[in-house]
């Protein structure tokens, strides 16, 4: 899977208590939502892995999305 950025891309991931909070500007919003749609059309077991030194701000805490399978998506079923 190929991971494009928009340039002036800023995106940042903390960690509060128990919540996750993503915070970007509208570059890494969009850039995000790509990744996001790229990833739903990629093969169960996926995943999109961003930290500091790939692709969000410094001190950012490292966030891994997934790829799980779907029972509602025919494809996923011939995966298993």
């Amino acid at each position: 899977m190929d991971i494009e950025w928009i340039e002036g891309s800023e995106i940042r991931a903390d960690i509060y208590g128990s919540e996750v909070v993503i915070t970007a500007n509208r570059e890494g919003l969009i850039s995000l939502a790509k990744h996001l749609v790229d990833l739903a059309e990629a093969s169960p077991g996926s995943h999109i892995h961003y930290d500091e030194f790939n692709s969000l701000e410094e001190g950012s805490v490292q966030l891994i999305i997934g790829r799980s399978a779907s029972s509602s998506d025919p494809e996923d079923e011939q995966d298993r």
